[in-house]
């Protein structure tokens, strides 16, 4: 796991994953201020006086980006998921990226509303132990933190594996247990301020090499 993230970390320079994580960015940020927009508008059509609108589009704002920001951010790299695992094949596994099965543009979009979906609907399903766990302090934030680790680490191997299935249509993904602590340790890098906009691309790449050292072994 840390040689996958040290070698992931050593790549952010190149210049195909730059202009992905440039691209996962910006359509981030432009979801997030239409999201923005959308609770302005809807708090001053409700709220007679404009500091109290304001107020409570702040506050809906900051809750929204907080639980949705790792939704969005995820599901728009897997947009671009695909080049960033071909950037990290080209430099670390020539050969498995020349037998590599290209997916088309159709593919990566049901893959990310697949992601989505998945990603959502285990959250939802999580958030009634979540609320009950409230009293505790600390176990909602459990809850979330394993469910997504656990959501994550299959996202972000299965991405890669789909691009290296057999005739049988058996992808090598890793064991639950890698795939959990992939996840966990990119759902860790995602609470940190800053380095949650490069988290996700991160994570792409560490499964990357994942992914190919299982196929060696």
């Amino acid at each position: 796991m840390l040689t996958a993230f040290s070698l992931a970390l050593g790549q952010l320079g190149d210049r195909r994953i730059l202009a992905v994580l440039a691209k996962s960015l910006a359509l981030t940020v432009a979801v997030f201020a239409v999201l923005g927009g959308g609770l302005v508008y809807a708090a001053s059509a409700y709220a007679r006086v404009e500091g109290v609108a304001l107020a409570l589009a702040g506050i809906l704002a900051l809750f929204a980006t907080w639980f949705l920001f790792r939704i969005v951010a995820l599901a728009v790299l897997q947009l671009f998921g695909d080049e960033v695992v071909q950037a990290v094949e080209a430099r670390h596994y020539p050969s498995a990226a020349a037998s590599a099965r290209a997916l088309g543009w159709r593919e990566e979009v049901r893959v990310g509303l697949r992601s989505l979906g998945r990603t959502l609907g285990y959250n939802l399903v999580a958030l009634p132990v979540a609320l009950l766990l409230l009293v505790t302090g600390v176990g909602t934030a459990l809850v979330f933190v394993g469910v997504n680790a656990v959501l994550l680490g299959r996202e972000l191997t299965e991405m890669v594996a789909l691009r290296h299935r057999d005739d049988a249509g058996n992808a090598p993904l890793p064991g639950f247990a890698k795939r959990t602590l992939l996840g966990g340790v990119v759902v860790a890098l995602l609470i940190v301020p800053f380095v949650n906009l490069v988290a996700p691309v991160l994570g792409a790449a560490a499964a990357t090499h994942i992914v190919h050292r299982r196929r060696k072994s």
